[in-house]
C-alpha cells in the first residue's frame, strides 16, 4: 500500500529564483525562467548540496556548524501568503526575492503549515520534499525595509506562519515557471501520545 497519498491540491509555478550568496546582511534571489534540479539542489543557490554546516534551526540537536544531511536546499513560499504579508506591511507585493525564495507556488491554501514529508510533483517527475516550516527571520526585514524604507521592520511578526516551507529535491528533473505541482501527503494521522497513551492503559 502506498505511504504517500496523492491529493486534489495542485499549485503552479509562479517565480523561480537563486540566492548566490548568504554572507551579506540582505536577502537577494535572481529570477530564473527554469531550474535544473538535482539531488544536491540547484547548482549555484548557496544553499544547494547534500550536506550543510547545521543552523540554529537545529542547535537543540547539533553543535552550529555540525556537517548534517542538507535537507533545506530550497525555500518555497506561497504567492497567497506573500500577498498577505505585503497587505500588513503597507505594501502592494511583495518582491519573492526580497525573501529569498527559490520557489513560489499558487494555488495551495495553507502552505506554510503542509506536513513534513508531503511531496510536491511536476508533470515531469521533478521532486520536492517538504522537511519543515521556514521561520521569519531578520534578512528579508533588512531587505524590504532597504527596499521600501519604513515597511520591512514589521516583517517578522506579519510572516509569522506564513514564511513558506523549507524542502530538498527527492527526485531530479527540470522546474519551470508555469509548471503545475500535484501536494501528496504522507497516508498517517496526525501525532498524538496523549490519545496513544490512554488508549494503551
Amino acid at each position: 500500500m502506498p505511504a504517500l497519498i496523492p491529493t486534489d491540491h495542485v499549485g503552479t509555478v509562479t517565480w523561480l529564483g537563486r540566492m548566490a550568496h548568504r554572507d551579506r546582511p540582505e536577502l537577494e534571489s535572481l529570477a530564473l525562467g527554469e531550474m535544473a534540479l538535482t539531488f544536491a539542489g540547484e547548482a549555484g543557490d548557496c544553499h544547494a548540496g547534500l550536506t550543510r554546516p547545521s543552523c540554529s534551526r537545529v542547535k537543540s540537536q547539533h553543535p552550529v556548524g555540525t556537517e548534517i544531511r542538507n535537507t533545506r536546499q530550497l525555500s518555497l513560499v506561497s504567492a497567497e501568503e506573500l500577498a498577505l504579508i505585503a497587505r500588513e506591511l503597507g505594501l502592494e507585493a511583495i518582491d519573492p526575492a526580497w525573501v529569498g525564495a527559490s520557489v513560489v507556488v499558487s494555488g495551495i491554501a495553507d502552505f506554510s503549515h503542509l506536513p513534513p514529508s508531503a511531496r510536491l510533483q511536476a508533470e515531469s517527475g521533478a521532486t520536492l520534499v517538504i522537511d519543515m516550516q521556514n521561520r521569519p527571520c531578520q534578512f528579508p526585514a533588512r531587505t524590504i525595509e532597504a527596499a521600501r524604507p519604513g515597511h520591512g521592520k514589521a516583517f517578522k511578526p506579519a510572516a509569522e506562519g506564513r514564511r513558506g516551507v523549507t524542502a530538498w529535491v527527492e527526485r531530479e528533473g527540470i522546474l519551470k515557471v508555469g509548471d503545475r505541482l500535484r501536494l501528496h501527503i504522507p497516508d498517517q494521522r496526525a501525532w498524538a501520545p496523549e490519545t496513544a497513551a490512554v488508549a494503551a492503559g
